[in-house]
């Protein structure tokens, strides 16, 4: 059973300033986060959730509340540990509200995937497995941008933080006992960094197509600058990737090449709104693709399917899943397919290896050079 608490309601900057002093001297602090995003590129902040133990758990309202001086303290890297859940979108909306890089931090999903197979376990389940508590669901899909909250909703959003810390101390002994209490410090100091770096994401989404290899240099060097634009686009407009173009139609456009408006038109997916407002930024992006000097190009990306990447990806797999037995852990915790993909592309390519680091380079590094090595 958790421990017995009331919710305390801050919806103004008198509760707010009220509940940081309360949170001051925490050594930890819960924290977890409401938020819509289905018509928005940044996320709107729904609910703000804090607790560090004690009788009282916050829940703060950042519709009508700024986030203050001492609640970025709170958040900030010279705080308390901050005890999240996939905390991965919790980050993005705490830095857009706070105006904060929230850090240090202990993400109790990657902590079970530090000690089990269970690589993306949800908080639900991973609440009953360490306390046995079965936590409520019916407001899984709330509306959190109602007001008010119904007290099923205050209390849903509540429990969310006041089990964390249950979990976290159960998880931390257990990760202490196999000497991989380093290695979450890593990854979560990893995530930290990610969300602060994800401003300039833009320039590498290009990278998640899976089907890159089939095109040319010139529509390649296309894809690229047509991601680039869309990322700039969809954050100065606050609106989601879809919305504007998809990868799939970015992709299309990159591989027709299309060199006038009527030519735009006939590839699927490109809705006229598109052309309308955009189409001459596409078309000027396509031109300067086609007029690009051959030395500028990007290199083509090996074929999946080629004989050599096919032997090459299977014995890096086979180091991964070997190492992820011993370790009793899933084997996209070590690396995923995109991982060991750019290594194949690059050992096939000549081109130094990007190695894994840290704990996983340690593990793997050796096993990858020599695997690649034997092929």
């Amino acid at each position: 059973m958790p421990p017995s608490f009331e919710i305390r309601w801050v919806e103004t900057p008198t509760a707010l300033a009220e509940a940081c002093e309360t949170l001051a001297d925490a050594d930890w602090l819960a924290v977890d986060t409401e938020f819509h995003r289905e018509s928005t590129f940044f996320p709107i902040a729904a609910l703000v959730q804090l607790y560090a133990g004690g009788d009282e758990a916050f829940l703060i309202d950042p519709q009508v509340v700024a986030a203050d001086s001492a609640l970025q303290a709170l958040l900030g890297p010279h705080g308390p540990l901050k005890l999240l859940h996939a905390s991965g979108e919790d980050l993005e909306v705490l830095e857009s509200w706070a105006d904060v890089a929230v850090a240090p931090i202990a993400d109790t999903q990657v902590a079970q995937s530090l000690l089990s197979t269970q690589a993306s376990l949800g908080y639900q389940r991973l609440v009953e497995q360490w306390t046995g508590d079965v936590l409520p669901k019916e407001e899984t899909r709330s509306d959190w941008l109602q007001r008010p909250l119904s007290d099923s909703q205050l209390r849903y959003a509540a429990l969310d933080v006041v089990y964390l810390p249950l979990v976290w101390q159960a998880q931390r002994d257990a990760l202490v006992q196999q000497g991989r209490l380093a290695w979450l410090e890593e990854e979560c100091a990893r995530l930290c960094e990610a969300n602060r770096r994800n401003r300039d994401a833009d320039e590498q989404w290009y990278r998640r197509h899976r089907q890159l290899w089939r095109l040319e240099p010139r529509q390649l060097a296309l894809y690229q600058a047509l991601t680039r634009w869309r990322e700039g686009e969809v954050r100065r407009r606050d609106l989601p990737r879809g919305w504007l173009a998809s990868d799939k139609v970015l992709f299309a456009i990159a591989v027709e090449m299309p060199h006038n408006r009527h030519q735009l038109s006939t590839i699927e997916g490109v809705r006229p709104k598109l052309i309308k407002h955009d189409g001459d930024a596409l078309l000027a992006m396509v031109q300067e693709a086609v007029h690009l000097d051959d030395e500028a190009l990007p290199a083509p990306l090996p074929p999946p399917h080629s004989a050599a990447f096919k032997t090459r990806l299977k014995a890096l797999k086979s180091v991964v899943n070997r190492e992820a037995e011993r370790l009793d852990i899933a084997p996209e915790v070590l690396a995923n397919r995109r991982d060991l993909e750019a290594l194949v592309m690059a050992d096939l390519d000549g081109v130094p290896l990007s190695l894994p680091q840290g704990w996983r380079g340690a593990l793997l590094a050796e096993a990858f050079t020599q695997a690649l090595a034997d092929h």
